[in-house]
């Protein structure tokens, strides 16, 4: 059943392609983890000994009271005023918006992460290494941090645009030409990672998945083509789970950052309803994160039609600091 499901799915080009360029991203971010997680952790230790006196005192530190609600942070010790200044010192775009909601900030003189988190879009709190992150946290990073600054931001860009239109396709399709598109820019800045080993090898790994078939067979003896034999159907699931994880994700960071649910954010929850109500072997998979999407769902929905309703019902919801009504914390 679950390989039939698969086999209707594939048996839709735009949506292989679809599903194609999401592992494309993966491999990519796989490519530059290690990479990036080396370079913050030497960023980070030059910063602290350049200037020991401002950003790791001898008997000072955080209590840990200051805290950050999404884009505004205002340090409640003398230590984090001096980290936030840095990290605007270094920051590409100085007066453009910092998600401070990402991070830790009594943690900042000590682990280079939560100091790198700065740089990334909203929604990456609980990231705690570059082994966690996505490719949109770690192509902002270098878009945003100027220690980065020696990659070609032309490149970053490009391919920062085409994952945001994959990751907002609203019926998860993307055409052949799109496809060939996006494999041009991610090989473009991959190219300026010639230094690093698992890059270079992304480069041909990448560019196989591209142009591979993945047609399922379902009579007899089921077969999937793949990347010379090295997709399964379980890899292929798993890659598929990932990304529509990924969009469920990214549907909810967007009716947080609004505050409400638009005509538009309930138009994409019905077709992705539809999509997952025609394929069980999803549905299953992902059963957690859609129920919390649908909780959302509720919850604003509630919110919209509900008037006067008394002020201790709401919080201060972590990331954007808008009032909602009191609900489970998002996975």
């Amino acid at each position: 059943m679950a390989l039939a499901e698969l086999a209707a799915r594939l048996n839709c080009a735009e949506y292989k392609n679809w599903v194609k360029a999401g592992h494309g991203l993966l491999l990519l971010r796989a490519a530059l983890q290690r990479y990036v997680g080396e370079q913050i952790h030497a960023f980070h230790r030059q910063l602290v000994a350049r200037h020991a006196d401002r950003l790791a005192p001898s008997g000072r530190g955080c209590t840990g009271s200051c805290t950050p609600r999404g884009r505004q942070f205002q340090p409640a010790c003398s230590l984090c005023k001096e980290w936030k200044k840095e990290i605007l010192n270094h920051h590409t775009h100085r007066n453009g918006e910092v998600n401070w909601g990402n991070c830790r900030p009594w943690l900042w003189p000590s682990n280079s992460w939560e100091f790198a988190k700065a740089y990334m879009p909203r929604g990456k709190s609980d990231i705690s290494g570059p082994d966690k992150c996505d490719a949109s946290a770690l192509l902002n990073l270098f878009n945003f941090c100027d220690h980065f600054s020696s990659v070609d931001q032309i490149k970053v860009k490009e391919v920062i645009k085409c994952r945001n239109e994959l990751m907002h396709s609203s019926d998860m399709k993307v055409s052949s030409s799109w496809l060939k598109t996006f494999g041009n820019h991610v090989q473009n800045l991959l190219n300026e990672f010639q230094h690093v080993p698992e890059a270079e090898r992304a480069q041909t790994t990448i560019e196989k998945l591209l142009s591979s078939d993945w047609a399922v067979y379902i009579p007899g003896e089921d077969q999937l083509d793949g990347l010379e034999g090295e997709m399964s159907q379980s890899h292929i699931s798993e890659i598929e789970a990932e990304l529509i994880k990924e969009r469920l994700h990214e549907i909810s960071l967007a009716m947080e950052a609004q505050g409400t649910m638009s005509e538009k954010d309930l138009s994409k929850m019905q077709i992705l309803r539809n999509f997952l109500k025609n394929n069980h072997d999803l549905q299953r998979t992902l059963k957690a994160e859609i129920q919390n999407l649908e909780d959302l769902v509720q919850l604003y929905s509630q919110k919209q039609s509900t008037k006067d309703t008394p002020e201790e019902n709401y919080e201060q919801e972590e990331g954007e600091g808008c009032p909602l009504p009191k609900r489970k914390h998002m996975v």
